[in-house]
């Protein structure tokens, strides 16, 4: 009923992003952690495959080891899917017998493409190939290109209804977390939100304590001109 791309970069910054006939998607499916690595549980998911997955990653696992620990005490395992992208090392995913057709999963290089009850394989493989063709631009922006690709290949057989999108950087919580729970162009809308958040948002988050910062930036007038050099910084890469 869904599909998702995982992907990192060379900063060990990761994104994910998600799409489905089904409501609030992004709310249980999309888990990251900085340093450890992303996955995504889908079909009949089950969320606590989320921190128990970055959990054996964190502990030295490979994505396959991580996977074949969360879904072997799980007997509903043949019903669900999950995909692994650890900070390194290979991707890996389990698809259950009992997930609906079209079911399966892709890697590319420093992604992974998993999905269930889809059109058919071309969702997976416009979505991938969209990413890999941004590669320059910014990480959100080819997950939104990556996801219009897949939609226009097919997307979910089932329809539309909601997506979302997330960016982990340099911090240990999200630099980005957007979610269009229910909608009848959801990637439409997410895209809109993206770009509102670069208004204000985006910028502002630089002021929050973080790594190396730990008040932040608390004076306004400070915070102001930064989100002035931010869009003036903008303007100039257009």
């Amino acid at each position: 009923m869904t599909w998702s791309i995982l992907a990192r970069d060379a900063r060990g910054h990761f994104g994910m992003a998600i799409a489905s006939r089904f409501f609030a998607v992004g709310s249980l499916c999309v888990h990251a952690r900085h340093g450890v690595g992303a996955l995504s549980t889908q079909a009949l998911l089950n969320p606590l495959y989320g921190p128990a997955g970055l959990n054996r990653l964190a502990q030295g696992d490979t994505a396959a080891q991580a996977i074949a620990s969360v879904i072997a005490g799980d007997p509903g395992r043949e019903h669900r899917q999950i995909h692994v992208l650890p900070v390194n090392g290979s991707a890996a995913a389990h698809t259950g017998a009992q997930c609906i057709a079209w079911c399966g999963h892709i890697e590319g290089k420093d992604i992974s493409v998993a999905g269930n009850m889809l059109a058919g394989p071309e969702v997976l493989e416009a979505t991938a190939q969209a990413y890999l063709a941004g590669e320059g631009t910014p990480m959100a922006q080819r997950l939104l290109a990556a996801m219009d690709a897949g939609q226009a290949a097919g997307g979910d057989k089932r329809g539309k209804q909601a997506a979302a999108l997330k960016i982990l950087a340099d911090e240990d919580y999200l630099q980005l977390d957007l979610r269009v729970d229910d909608h009848p162009e959801p990637l439409t809308e997410l895209r809109r939100l993206y770009t509102v958040s670069l208004e204000r948002f985006q910028p502002f988050l630089s002021c929050l304590p973080g790594r190396g910062r730990p008040a932040g930036i608390t004076d306004r007038a400070q915070i102001e001109a930064v989100i002035e050099q931010f869009h003036a910084m903008s303007s100039k890469g257009r």
